[in-house]
């Protein structure tokens, strides 16, 4: 996916060694399978030690779909309670944030978000709300509420910019 979507990539080599967005995943695959094993203390150093490395925060009991991009990551933060789908695209900056701490709280409070979705650098996307499928959100867009699918929402707040019928 990665060398499909970026024409600056040169080879499979160069994304291996360089690509700090798909070093975090696999940062993640591993604190997850962790977090999974209830090993959670290894499961915050594993992700932590991911988060020095390449600027992307991702917490290991986060649900994260197959191909998840993440371009140009640093600064991207994904909380406990997020779900990301399948295919979807991640800019640097973006957080999947939660708008509430309860401490024992282990209901969802962080967003999920649906299958093919592009989010744009700096996005904001706060609490327990759904993002649909094939959601564009433009860069530094705050979302606080449900989205349906085949949208492009902008703004702050978010507002629904036109539907992507074609998608």
């Amino acid at each position: 996916m990665i060398r499909n979507y970026d024409p600056a990539i040169s080879s499979n080599l160069q994304i291996i060694l360089t690509y700090s967005g798909l070093h975090a995943v696999w940062f993640y695959r591993i604190s997850h399978q962790l977090w999974q094993l209830n090993l959670k203390l290894l499961a915050h150093l594993c992700s932590q030690w991911g988060r020095l490395i390449t600027g992307v925060e991702i917490h290991p009991g986060a649900q994260i779909g197959r191909r998840l991009l993440i371009d140009h990551g640093s600064g991207t933060v994904i909380g406990e309670t997020a779900i990301i789908g399948d295919d979807v695209i991640l800019y640097h900056g973006v957080t999947l944030g939660s708008t509430h701490h309860a401490l024992g709280d282990t209901s969802r409070r962080h967003p999920k978000i649906g299958n093919h979705t592009l989010i744009g650098a700096h996005a904001t996307i706060l609490g327990n709300i759904t993002i649909g499928n094939h959601v564009k959100i433009g860069a530094a867009t705050v979302v606080l509420h449900d989205v349906p699918s085949h949208v492009t929402i902008v703004g702050n707040p978010a507002h629904i910019l036109h539907k992507n019928p074609n998608i």
